[in-house]
C-alpha cells in the first residue's frame, strides 16, 4: 500500500504569490498550497483511500525534482512512491533530494553509531541499495541529520556515494546537477558544540555519538564563502526566524509545543539563518521538525525572494514528499562536483579542525584566484563526475545477522582518499591528536555560554511522548 503524500506540480515557485516579512500577508494559495485546499486546474488520483493532488500550471519546464523530509531509512516507500506517480501521471522524476535523517545503515554494527533510544534501531531498506541488492532508481541527494549512521558518514566528510546513484552531500557541499547548484548543510545547531572542531571519532561512546552530528563553525564558514548563485540549499533544522515568514499560527495550532520557541524567536539554527541571508537562494527545504511548513523571505525590498519548504518524516498520513518543475536546461543529467567548491575546500583544508579547539580562520593563505584557477585545469583534465562508489564495510546479511559489521576502529574511504589526492590534499579524518579521554568529551568547552542552545533536544523523542499521552489530535490525518 502507498504512503499517503500530498503532492503538487506547478511550473515556478512562488508564481503569483505576493508574501513579505512580518507584518505582510502571504498568499498562501499560489505557494506551496495547503493540503486541504485543492488548487484550481488540478487533478485527483485516488490510491486508496488517500490522494495526491498534481498541479497542472504550465507544465513547460523540463527538470521534475522531488523533495523529502525525513527518509528515516525507508528508501523503498519513497522510491515506489515516485514510481508510482510516474507511472499514473506519465512523467518522469529527475532527482530526489533528502533533508536529513537519512540513515545510511550498512549492517547491524553501524546501528551502534546511530543516535536513537534502541527501541528505534531497525535495519530498514538502505542496505539493500549499498549491497547493490536495489538500485536507486533516481539520482538521489542527501544531507545528515540528527539520526545518522555517523561512522559511515564521517568516512564521507567531504561527500560522496553512498551507495550507487545516492550521493551523500557531506557534512557541507555544493554539487552541480545539470545547470542547478544545490548546497547543503548537514546536522543541527547546538550552540555549545558549535565552534569546537571535530574532535568525535568512531567508536562513538554515549556523549560524542549526539555531538558529532552537531553543527560546526568550520562548515559554515566554508559555506559563507560561497560567491557564485546556488539554487536549492538544504538544512535539516530551520533557519532561525523563519517562522516569522510564514504562518506561524497555523503551525502552533498543530504543534503546540513549538509556541514558546516561535513566539520568543530561538525555534531554529542561527547559522543556518546566516547562510540563508548570505546565499539568498530561490529554494529553501529542511526537515526535523516533522511537519509540513511554507514561508517566504523577501530580501529587502527589491531583492530575490527564497521560498522555503520544510517536509514531514516517511509514515504513513505524513505530508513528507513534493515534486516540482525548474528551469533547466536539457538533460541528461548527472551529479558533478563544483568548481567554486572545490576550490574552497582546497584553501580551507589546512585549518580543518580536529580537535575540541576552533578553526583558525586567519591561517588561510592560498589565493583564492590560484587556486580556482587550479581546480579548473584538474576539471578539465579529469572531467567533474564524483569518484566511484566503494564498499568499505559488509552489508546486512538477514540470514546471518550475528556477523555482521564493521571492523573495529575507522575505516579509510577510497573515494575520500582519491579526492583528496586529487585536490593533493592530505588524509586528516582519522588524526587522533588529543588523548581519547579529551576527545570524548560530552562537552567541548565547559564555560561556554549556552544560552541560545535550542530547547528541542529531540524532536522524534518529544513527539513520541506527547503522542503516548495521547497527544493525537495534533497529528496528521
Amino acid at each position: 500500500m502507498f504512503l499517503f503524500i500530498y503532492l503538487l506540480f506547478f511550473s515556478k515557485i512562488g508564481l503569483g504569490s505576493s508574501g513579505q516579512r512580518s507584518g505582510r500577508k502571504t498568499d498562501w494559495n499560489n505557494f506551496w498550497p495547503n493540503s486541504w485546499k485543492t488548487p484550481p486546474n488540478a487533478y485527483k488520483c485516488w490510491l486508496k483511500p488517500p490522494y495526491i493532488v498534481i498541479w497542472n500550471w504550465e507544465l513547460r519546464l523540463r527538470m521534475k525534482i522531488a523533495v523529502e523530509g525525513c527518509m528515516h531509512g525507508d528508501l523503498e516507500n519513497v522510491y515506489r512512491t515516485l514510481q508510482h506517480i510516474e507511472k499514473v501521471h506519465n512523467t518522469k522524476i529527475d532527482l530526489l533530494l533528502c533533508c536529513g535523517d537519512f540513515q545510511a545503515v550498512r549492517n547491524e554494527k553501524d546501528l551502534e553509531s546511530l543516535s536513537v533510544p534502541p527501541k528505534y534501531r531497525s535495519m530498514n531498506s538502505f542496505w539493500k541499495y549499498y549491497a547493490g541488492e536495489e538500485i536507486a532508481p533516481y539520482p538521489t541527494i542527501f544531507i545528515g541529520g540528527n539520526h545518522e549512521a555517523c561512522n559511515y558518514l564521517w568516512e564521507l566528510y567531504y561527500g560522496g556515494w553512498a551507495a550507487p546513484n545516492i550521493y551523500f552531500l557531506g557534512f557541507a557541499g555544493v554539487v552541480k546537477f545539470g545547470n542547478l547548484r544545490i548546497g547543503g548543510l548537514s546536522g543541527i545547531y547546538k550552540s555549545r558544540d558549535y565552534r569546537s572542531g571535530h574532535y568525535e571519532r568512531p567508536p562513538y561512546n554515549a556523549n560524542t555519538v549526539k555531538s558529532v552530528y552537531h553543527v560546526r563553525e568550520y562548515d559554515v564558514h566554508k559555506l559563507m564563502q560561497v560567491e557564485e548563485p546556488v539554487d536549492i540549499f538544504l538544512s535539516h533544522d530551520w533557519p532561525l526566524g523563519i517562522t516569522d515568514c510564514g504562518d506561524w499560527k497555523q503551525l502552533v495550532r498543530y504543534k503546540p509545543h513549538f509556541e514558546t520557541e516561535v513566539r520568543e524567536r530561538t525555534l531554529g539554527s542561527k547559522p543556518a539563518a546566516q547562510l540563508l541571508e548570505k546565499l539568498k537562494p530561490p529554494y529553501w527545504f529542511s526537515a526535523h521538525l516533522h511537519c509540513k511548513f511554507a514561508a517566504r523571505v523577501q530580501h529587502g525590498e527589491d531583492g530575490p525572494v527564497t521560498n522555503f519548504l520544510a517536509l514531514d518524516k516517511c509514515l504513513p498520513g505524513k505530508k513528507f514528499l513534493q515534486v516540482l518543475d525548474i528551469d533547466s536546461e536539457p538533460g541528461p543529467y548527472e551529479i558533478q562536483y563544483d568548481e567554486e567548491w572545490l576550490e574552497i575546500t582546497r584553501r580551507f583544508n589546512p585549518i580543518f579542525p580536529l580537535t575540541i579547539r576552533s578553526a583558525n580562520f586567519r591561517g588561510v593563505h592560498i589565493d583564492k584566484q590560484d587556486c580556482r584557477q587550479w581546480v579548473r585545469s584538474k576539471l578539465q583534465a579529469r572531467g567533474a563526475r564524483p569518484f566511484e562508489f566503494s564498499q568499505t564495510a559488509p552489508s546486512y546479511n538477514p540470514s546471518n545477522s550475528v556477523s555482521n559489521g564493521s571492523s573495529p576502529g575507522y575505516t579509510r574511504n577510497p573515494q575520500t582518499e582519491s579526492l583528496l589526492q586529487f585536490l593533493e590534499l592530505p588524509y586528516l579524518l582519522d588524526d587522533m591528536s588529543e588523548s581519547s579521554e579529551v576527545s570524548r568529551s560530552p562537552f567541548p568547552s565547559s564555560d561556554r555560554d549556552d544560552s541560545e542552545e535550542i530547547p528541542i533536544d529531540d524532536v522524534d523523542e518529544l513527539e513520541d511522548l506527547a503522542e503516548e499521552a495521547g497527544d493525537a489530535e495534533h497529528e496528521d490525518v
